[in-house]
């Protein structure tokens, strides 16, 4: 079980860690959307809003989730000590 799933899982998750998650999704969203819009913004313009929306959910959820999320878990478990 990684340090993430410990802490959603666990019923006394104090506010503290929570605000170490938070941090930490942010930290995985906010590059990857910014490095996305820069790769692939002028592309993305020419479609409606909702495909453009969904496009960039179908990737940038995904690869936070499974890919940069636990990879920043593990990078920064002694934090969440």
């Amino acid at each position: 079980m990684t340090i993430m799933e410990q802490q959603i899982s666990s019923p006394g998750t104090s506010k503290h860690h929570q605000h170490k998650m938070a941090f930490i999704i942010w930290l995985a969203i906010f590059p990857l959307i910014t490095i996305t819009f820069y790769l692939f913004g002028d592309l993305l313009m020419l479609l409606p809003l909702v495909a453009r929306t969904f496009l960039l959910t179908i990737i940038i959820v995904p690869t936070v989730f499974y890919i940069i999320v636990p990879f920043y878990t593990r990078l920064l478990a002694n934090w969440f000590k």
